[in-house]
């Protein structure tokens, strides 16, 4: 008898159609021997919706509410579909993230897992009984209930595998599985068979919406076995596993992210440590910087450029305009306008030559780079926003096309 860990999105369960389509999934599972975890994201817009009924009540709630708030969508997934396996005439609990003790430190908005407690949840499969478990959601030292942040849910359903040492944790989601680009965007798209933790990892963080990459990270740290199926065709989905044994395509795939922005700090002293004060100042406000670019100094003065998430260049411009005046920065710039596509895969490495490759293509389709950055497996560069889905385009081309 296997323990499978299953996992379904917002957009899986939408609706009382689909609610009964993932009960008829779990079941067929169930019937085939297994023990069964379900993790469940809030319904289709739920979250969204949770997010405007605050907005009308106060424009700037505590995190700790807004956790109280929105992790009641997760709550109404798990009874409705626990209801559903009822119906098919199966057992069944549910459980929330405090029920279940997933224990997680205070960062209202966005916690971090710091233990599961698998008692209550091996009990309640000792029973034979399918347990369906609230994702995004968990609680903390004070016992307040946290959520966990964008991908919540995902990293729920590997924290459980992990902890109970499940034979495999699948990921349901809108495709099939996970591929070269965008389906739903790029021509020519290929789905994958396999692909390794690290090329996942580089994906999700560069902006690949199958997987989140903070789930990627802990499949790879426990090494859970982990795959990518779809939640409407019984197909075979993407596995994946760590690099051994794996056919190393040069390039594994193509991603996007629109959900950045540039700050430009323009001459500032050319001198040791001015790199720390900006940065460390970020750090201590937890705002993620990505690529960096400092200029040659020049009369004793250089530019130092970074990017964050949109979402944080309020915060971060305001953390930063201090620094700036202190430094004697002639004047902070900033871009919102432009995105961030990448090019992953662990063939790189030894590959001399897939930089000028990427470049290339570029240049052949005429579209300006702003920023590079590179590492081990990937090449990202910023480009302009408008130019973004024909970049990732010509990259594809160029490598899988």
């Amino acid at each position: 008898m296997s323990t499978i860990v299953q996992k379904f999105g917002g957009s899986s369960v939408a609706n009382a159609e689909r609610v009964f389509n993932v009960a008829r999934r779990v079941t067929d599972t169930y019937k085939e021997g297994n023990s069964v975890v379900v993790v469940v994201s809030a319904q289709g817009d739920t979250t969204d919706d949770l997010i405007e009924k605050a907005k009308e009540i106060n424009e700037n709630p505590s995190k700790r509410e807004m956790d109280m708030l929105l992790s009641t969508g997760e709550q109404i997934s798990i009874s409705l579909l626990a209801m559903a396996i009822e119906k098919l005439g199966f057992p069944v609990t549910s459980l929330t993230g405090w029920q279940l003790g997933m224990h997680t430190d205070a960062s209202y908005g966005s916690a971090r897992i710091k233990t599961v407690d698998t008692e209550r949840l091996q009990k309640e499969l000792d029973k034979k009984k399918i347990v369906i478990v609230a994702g995004f959601q968990g609680i903390n030292k004070y016992d307040d209930i946290t959520t966990l942040g964008r991908g919540g849910s995902d990293t729920t359903a590997v924290a459980i595998a992990a902890a109970l040492k499940a034979d495999l944790c699948q990921i349901y989601t809108d495709v099939d599985g996970v591929y070269t680009a965008d389906p739903r965007k790029v021509e020519g798209a290929k789905k994958l068979d396999e692909i390794s933790f690290d090329e996942m990892l580089e994906l999700a963080s560069q902006g690949a919406q199958v997987l989140h990459n903070r789930s990627v990270e802990m499949a790879k740290k426990y090494n859970v076995n982990l795959e990518v199926v779809s939640s409407f065709d019984r197909v075979p989905g993407t596995k994946v596993k760590e690099a051994n044994k794996m056919e190393k395509m040069l390039v594994k795939g193509v991603a996007k992210d629109c959900d950045i922005a540039r700050i430009s700090l323009v001459a500032i002293p050319d001198t040791p440590g001015i790199a720390f004060q900006i940065f460390s100042t970020l750090a201590s406000k937890k705002i993620n910087v990505d690529i960096i670019l400092q200029s040659i100094g020049r009369d004793g003065k250089k530019d130092i450029s970074f990017t964050v998430p949109e979402s944080e260049l309020q915060t971060a411009l305001e953390v930063i305009q201090p620094v700036a005046d202190k430094l004697g920065a002639k004047e902070v710039l900033h871009r919102e306008d432009i995105a961030k596509v990448s090019a992953v895969g662990a063939g790189m490495a030894n590959n001399p030559g897939v930089a000028a490759k990427m470049f290339e293509a570029l240049a052949d389709a005429g579209i300006n780079i702003h920023m590079i950055s590179t590492s081990e497996i990937k090449i990202s560069v910023l480009v302009n926003i408008k130019n973004a889905d024909r970049a990732v385009q010509a990259i594809h081309d160029k490598f899988v096309g």
